[in-house]
């Protein structure tokens, strides 16, 4: 089986030379948490002259240390001009999924390259099981599994190079977690890595991200170019490393996804928290929706001018939010002829979009 995805290169995670060259002109995010915690780089030569590089960890586990806790404590990075993250604060449990949501430049990324340790903060603390994130950033790798929202591979060398490269300067002894990923998400890595397409790097970025059967993960819009089969793949990936008791802090755009698989929300507008709550209270205790349908088109524009918050209108049909009490929203109705009223079920997406509205602070982007 080993064969069949790596070929006979062995199980020692060797990289060409060249290979690990390009990389240090362009080392991002997602190999750079890995070179800070090389111990030993030993290089040989082969009988051909080809220069090669093995990489070898020295972690050592904590005994009896307890595995992720993401704790962050008022912290603040800012770019300037309201760019950034401002006092946040959260907490992670062990063994939890745990959903991060915003538009892009809300603050998502930023909090997650803070968790990396890749940027100081200005203040604030973050630290994941215990150990402080940019101080020991290095010690906290042994149970991290991290993800970036944009990867930057080294594109001269093959998907099979990449892994054995990541799997080398991890440790790894066994490959069979590796296989299992590859099988999941149907990906073959022998080809060069600047032929494959966006969903196939993403693939490749999961099962580098995971392989290594990590107790934290980091993952940073996890599910950017998959198809529809592949992200309920990758559901199903995130929904078994819960049942392993895997803590998970991650962000993602897709509503569905985060519904099936976090117990916990934490959405942040403007870099800063607007609410962190339990998925299925929130969808209950926030804003109802409802349709209500009338008997002509000319009654429901009359309607939508009543003191209710309208969502949209589409002939004689009219979208309304409900938030707390309900008299207003039936004493105006009682004023129409009406043919009859659908409750609409509240997404994840709506109650983002309560917290999101206009730039004004008006009514809900998101139409029912």
């Amino acid at each position: 089986m080993y064969e069949k995805y790596f070929g006979d290169g062995g199980e020692n995670g060797i990289v060409p030379m060249a290979a690990i060259a390009e990389m240090t002109r362009t080392v991002s995010d997602f190999t750079k948490v890995f070179i800070l915690s090389i111990i030993t780089a030993l290089s040989f030569v082969d009988s051909n002259d080809n220069y090669y590089i093995t990489f070898k960890f020295n972690f050592k586990d904590k005994a009896g240390s307890a595995l992720g806790i993401i704790e962050i404590n008022g912290l603040t990075k800012s770019y300037g001009e309201g760019k950034g993250v401002f006092e946040l604060s959260l907490e992670v449990e062990k063994g939890e999924v745990f959903g991060f949501l915003g538009p892009n430049g809300a603050g998502k990324t930023t909090t997650i390259r803070l968790l990396m340790g890749f940027i100081s903060p200005d203040g604030g603390k973050c630290s994941i099981n215990g150990l402080d994130c940019r101080r020991q950033s290095a010690e906290i790798q042994k149970s991290l599994g991290y993800l970036p929202g944009e990867i930057s591979f080294m594109d001269e060398m093959t998907g099979t190079q990449f892994i054995k490269f990541m799997a080398g300067m991890r440790g790894m002894k066994s490959f069979k977690k590796t296989i299992e990923l590859l099988e999941a998400f149907e990906l073959d890595p022998k080809g060069r890595i600047k032929k494959m397409s966006k969903g196939t790097k993403q693939k490749l970025g999961i099962v580098c991200a995971f392989m290594h059967d990590p107790e934290v993960l980091l993952l940073d819009e996890p599910t950017s170019g998959l198809d529809p089969l592949m992200q309920n793949r990758f559901v199903e990936l995130i929904l078994s490393e819960k049942e392993r008791g895997k803590t998970i802090f991650m962000s993602s755009h897709i509503f569905e996804e985060i519904e099936k698989t976090c117990g916990r929300i934490g959405i942040i507008k403007n870099g800063r928290l607007c609410a962190v709550e339990d998925v299925e209270k929130i969808k209950a205790s926030r804003t109802k929706y409802y349709n209500v349908i009338f008997e002509t088109e000319d009654a429901a524009k009359l309607f939508s001018k009543e003191p209710v918050e309208v969502v949209s209108v589409n002939k004689n049909i009219v979208a309304v939010a409900v938030s707390g009490d309900m008299t207003p929203f039936i004493w105006a109705m009682s004023k129409y002829k009406i043919s009859s009223i659908e409750s609409v079920q509240a997404g994840l997406e709506d109650v983002f979009m309560s917290y999101y509205g206009s730039d004004k602070g008006g009514k809900p982007l998101r139409t029912l």
